[in-house]
């Protein structure tokens, strides 16, 4: 397997990393047990099939010339993804004694960095006090994976399951070190596009920082320390909200986070009148036959959520019509494709301006909220089922609280991430989720 060069927004998330604020992502399953050694039995499992999951092997290494073998030259300054030659699952997975509570123990796990010199990824089996259940707990460097390929990552060390079988990816031709000059005008016009695109994208940016007023509480100092909640709702509840009051599910989840937040800042005595802080909600762009390398593709929509608004049906009105009018614009417009500017940014570039712009995230977004697909199946580990799934979204420099959602077997799971310092109080941000969902039900009643 020859090295693969990282995306450039692969290299962004590599780059922008320290050791205080780690880029990985991460998400903590829990698993029915049937005995007090299921934990280690489904640490064994992880470690025995993780050999086989070729993507489990690759490390990232930092390159400064091009490679043999490469099937493009690489820009000076980047990093491939490659096989490590000395990989050792037992690195990679790890028993830990039992927890009385899986949320803490998994946010203290949270603030260790991914060791860079080997595969960026790590399982930490959790056993419970009870031997009533286990949890799992899966961090995937951003540069490794997005949450769709973590998702695939981890798929391929629980047990197999029946999928629909996909037609392979046709291969592509290898690239020459000049392009073909038929193709140059139709590049020229890409070019220019291009810069179109970027400058329309600086432009939105600019704007969406004017006339905001946030909260310290979502943008507080960085310390480097982790906190975890989880959240679990009836699906159907948000189904019914979304039925009476049209739009989408992610429509009502949006507005869910945005009544959570003007609860729990009201609980701890910060105020959310007039408060709308800027929410970037993340947009996959990967194509199923995108050529390689393969990395993250990113865009997303950005809009502020209307804390402030004291009227439940009122703050989801106004979530369902932001992101209509985002989709009508598409995830290559407005300010939230900022991520996208970074295909034009040169390795070299990534690696010199990589502590400069991590701490750019605060100017851009103050909170994010992301959506993690995962199967209508039934998961299992060793045998014991899935239950809870929570995905936990990196936290950027300057950034206090993340929120992720996954919908599994007729339940919406919000894994919450926030500064451990800054945020204290995440359980009660939790609960304030669970009620808005009653308030919102409440509201849609005749």
């Amino acid at each position: 397997m020859t090295p693969d060069p990282l995306a450039p927004l692969d290299l962004a998330f590599w780059n922008i990393e320290s050791a205080e604020h780690p880029m990985h992502l991460g998400a903590l399953g829990v698993f029915e047990a049937d005995s007090p050694t299921a934990a280690a039995h489904a640490a064994d499992l992880l470690a025995a099939r993780a050999p086989a999951v070729p993507g489990l092997r690759m490390r990232i290494r930092d390159t400064w010339q091009p490679e043999p073998g490469l099937r493009a030259p690489l820009s000076f300054g980047g990093a491939t993804r490659e096989p490590d030659p000395r990989f050792d699952p037992l690195d990679h997975v790890r028993l830990h004694a039992p927890a009385t509570d899986f949320h803490a123990r998994a946010g203290r796990l949270m603030e260790r960095p991914l060791e860079r010199g080997r595969p960026p990824w790590e399982a930490h089996v959790l056993p419970g006090a009870d031997g009533g259940a286990f949890a799992v707990l899966f961090k995937f460097h951003h540069a490794l994976a997005d949450g769709l390929r973590a998702l695939t990552l981890a798929a391929g060390v629980l047990d197999p399951m029946d999928l629909p079988a996909t037609r392979p990816r046709p291969a592509r031709p290898p690239r020459g070190l000049l392009p073909d000059v038929r193709t140059l005008p139709g590049r020229l016009r890409d070019a220019l596009s291009d810069v179109g695109r970027a400058l329309d994208i600086g432009a939105a940016a600019a704007l969406s920082t004017l006339d905001v007023r946030s909260s310290p509480a979502l943008t507080a100092e960085s310390s480097g320390t982790r906190r975890i909640a989880g959240v679990a709702v009836d699906l159907d509840d948000v189904h019914h909200v979304r039925k009476t009051t049209g739009g989408t599910v992610n429509d009502v989840l949006i507005a869910v986070v945005a009544g959570a937040l003007r609860r729990w800042l009201d609980e701890r005595g910060d105020g959310s009148e007039g408060v709308a802080p800027r929410a970037l909600i993340p947009v996959s762009k990967r194509r199923p036959r995108t050529a390689r390398p393969q990395g993250n593709r990113l865009s997303g929509y950005l809009m502020r959520l209307p804390v402030g608004d004291p009227d439940p049906l009122s703050r989801l009105g106004t979530v369902r019509a932001a992101m209509d009018r985002n989709k009508d614009a598409g995830p290559g417009r407005g300010a939230g494709a900022v991520a996208l500017l970074a295909d034009h940014v040169p390795a070299l570039g990534h690696r010199l301006g990589g502590p400069l712009v991590s701490g750019a995230a605060r100017l851009w977004f103050d909170i994010l909220v992301t959506s993690v697909p995962l199967p209508s199946l039934g998961l299992r580990l060793g045998g014991h089922p899935l239950t809870e799934v929570y995905p936990l979204a990196p936290l950027a420099r300057g950034h206090s609280l993340a929120v992720a959602v996954s919908t599994y077997r007729g339940q919406v799971h919000f894994g919450l991430l926030a500064d451990g310092k800054a945020v204290p109080d995440l359980d009660r941000f939790a609960l304030a989720v669970a009620d808005e969902v009653e308030t919102l039900l409440t509201a849609c009643r005749p």
